[in-house]
């Protein structure tokens, strides 16, 4: 079973507050909440959850993430599904898609991450925008790769009705490529590609360009 380990890496500008944005924390131990709530909350923008009411973000903090850690993720999160922002020093490999479908949309670095980088995090997860180092996204590429030939491909699973546009869209995207980027190299407008990854969200139910490039994967088409 590979480990993966989260270095710290940069994250987008926060966007400009225009309402609070609730936030629950729960950690594997009560210390490590109690001191991120005293950390979150102190930023502007972010407010805990009331009792009883679905928080906008879910920021769920343990040292490793492995099967005990994601059962307590899944019992944490709300019937229906909040972003979670993630801060952890590593993640066992075979634990990295269980945690994209419990909604993790953003990883940080437990050990090196401050303030302002996790409320970064936070607020780019009430956007469903990843956040996550470059090496996991390349293991969790990997991953659904893998299954893709080992299990996927045998029962001849393939493309979802994908246009040739969309997987150009999608290929792009898997190299790392950003919306600015794509356009450029298919001689799209900008627009347009943000229409056609809107359009492919939006179908498919998917909350963020991870989800998109992993469901490009699972469909056989990269």
């Amino acid at each position: 079973m590979e480990h993966v380990a989260v270095r710290p890496h940069p994250v987008a500008l926060r966007p400009r507050v225009t309402r609070q944005v609730s936030i629950r924390v729960e950690a594997t131990d009560a210390l490590s909440a109690t001191g991120l709530r005293l950390v979150l909350e102190g930023h502007a923008g972010l407010v805990r959850t009331r009792p009883g009411t679905r928080p906008d973000v879910l920021v769920f903090s343990a040292p490793h993430v492995n099967a005990g850690a994601v059962a307590q993720l899944r019992k944490l999160q709300p019937a229906e599904s909040v972003p979670v922002v993630l801060l952890t020093a590593g993640v066992d490999e075979e634990a990295l898609l269980t945690l994209i479908e419990h909604g993790v949309v953003a990883i940080v670095d437990r050990k090196s991450a401050d303030g302002a980088e996790l409320a970064a995090a936070v607020f780019a997860a009430t956007h469903r925008h990843s956040v996550m180092p470059q090496e996991l996204l390349g293991t969790l590429i990997g991953l659904v790769r893998r299954m893709q030939r080992e299990t996927l491909g045998p029962l001849g699973v393939n493309s979802a009705g994908l246009t040739e546009r969309e997987v150009e869209v999608l290929r792009l995207l898997a190299d790392g490529a950003e919306t600015a980027e794509i356009a450029r190299k298919l001689t799209y407008s900008e627009s347009t590609i943000k229409h056609v990854l809107h359009s492919l969200t939006t179908r498919y139910k998917l909350r963020n360009r991870v989800q998109a490039v992993a469901f490009a994967l699972r469909a056989g088409v990269l």
